[in-house]
């Protein structure tokens, strides 16, 4: 994480050099000189006239030379076009590359401008001011985008700082997950990406929190559901090595019967947890599966012929799972079962008059291995997984379940299978 912090930091500080050199070159080739250009015509004719003409004396040079350098605070240097010295105040200057859109202007050795200007006479003086305004315009610019570079610099380091410390805390938290921390969650600070990939994360650990508690739940449930049926088909056998009774037999057979029950749902249930989509999916003619099922439990079966894309092994059991539950809670009232369908969508109903379901529990039925109130272990059937495979079958078929009394006293489960497809 910190190579990533440094990553920022060095883009956010080549950005601003970048910034830096082009502002510069900006700067240089939009600056105007002409008003060099017009100062050295006025100059030009200024020193024609004040100089001495061109055969006099080097003395009378030297004095008019310190006379205007004094005058115009400038270096002041005469030269022959062939380059010979004539004269100088201050320390003598060399003539400059002149710039061929500027007439008589042009950049001299050191610091500075430096202007030269033809004279009568093949002579060329030479000039450049102590008070160099383009010298200090320089600086200050410079000045400028070097403050400028500190300080974005220095904005920019809490930033970065701060990006990198919130995904720093959340790799923490990652790594709390993976090794085993399930309530691991990161603080949510702000509303930008980063923000949003903490609530990510959150629900995410919520979501696998959740389903861990669920399955050590389950294993819990099923290791006790199990020892109940093997302790059964145990004591039958050491009574059955004493004694060959026929309704022994049949309790064996009916323990073994409910244990291989048992772990066939187990093996489902678990099974349609890992289960992203389905794997053997089929036209299924419901109607037939509803009709077969009916006849198994003696159930009056209606409806219209529906055509559903989905697992035919699934929707079997979610049909039977469904009538057993009716049977075995109904009260022995009469059970029916009914379908509907419409463009692509179908919707199961079994309904019975039974004492009914109370409004706190039509959730927490369809939760793997609870048991209502007053049922008994070992004499009443059934394990508490029936409804929670009819949840998972219906989710992996686009759909849900949902119970509710019947009107004129009763349950209706109400299953809709491909809800979420057109």
């Amino acid at each position: 994480m910190r190579r990533l912090y440094l990553q920022i930091y060095v883009t956010f500080l080549g950005v601003i050099v970048l910034f830096a050199a082009l502002a510069t070159l900006a700067w240089w080739a939009t600056y105007d000189n002409q008003g060099n250009a017009r100062l050295a015509t006025a100059l030009g004719g200024i020193l024609s006239e004040v100089l001495p003409s061109a055969d006099a004396s080097s003395e009378e040079f030297q004095a008019a030379l310190e006379r205007l350098g004094k005058r115009f605070e400038a270096r002041l240097t005469l030269r022959t076009t062939d380059g010979r010295l004539i004269g100088a105040y201050g320390e003598p200057l060399n003539p400059p590359s002149l710039q061929p859109r500027y007439r008589g202007w042009g950049p001299g050795p050191g610091l500075g401008p430096v202007i030269a200007i033809p004279l009568s006479g093949q002579r060329l003086a030479i000039i450049r001011p102590y008070y160099a305004g383009r010298r200090d315009r320089t600086i200050g610019f410079l000045a400028a985008i070097g403050l400028l570079m500190g300080a974005i610099a220095i904005g920019a380091y809490p930033l970065a700082k701060r990006l990198t410390s919130r995904l720093m805390r959340l790799q923490l938290r990652v790594n709390d997950l993976g090794a085993g921390d399930l309530a691991a969650r990161v603080d949510v600070e702000g509303t930008d990406e980063v923000a949003e990939l903490a609530r990510s994360f959150n629900r995410a650990a919520k979501r696998i929190q959740k389903l861990v508690l669920a399955h050590k739940d389950m294993l819990a449930s099923a290791s006790h559901e199990l020892r109940s049926p093997l302790t059964r088909i145990r004591m039958a056998i050491e009574l059955l090595a004493d004694n060959d009774r026929a309704e022994l037999r049949d309790m064996v057979a009916k323990d073994i019967g409910e244990l291989d029950e048992l772990i066939e749902e187990l093996l489902i249930a678990s099974r349609l947890d890992h289960l992203d989509e389905l794997q053997c999916q089929n036209e299924v003619e419901l109607l037939a599966l509803v009709a077969e099922e009916a006849i198994r439990f003696d159930a009056e079966a209606t409806g219209m012929p529906v055509t559903l894309c989905g697992d035919r092994k699934l929707l079997r059991r979610l049909i039977r799972n469904l009538l057993e539950n009716a049977c075995r809670y109904g009260g022995g009232s009469p059970i029916e079962i009914e379908l509907e369908g419409h463009q692509g969508r179908a919707t199961i109903r079994v309904l019975d008059r039974g004492p009914g379901i109370p409004p706190e529990e039509r959730e927490r039925i369809f939760q793997p291995f609870y048991r209502r109130p007053g049922m008994r272990e070992g004499v009443d059937r059934g394990v508490g997984l029936g409804l929670a495979l009819v949840r998972q079958i219906a989710a992996r078929h686009c759909g849900g379940v949902i119970c509710r009394d019947r009107e004129g006293g009763g349950t209706c489960f109400e299953v809709t299978l491909g809800a979420g497809r057109e």
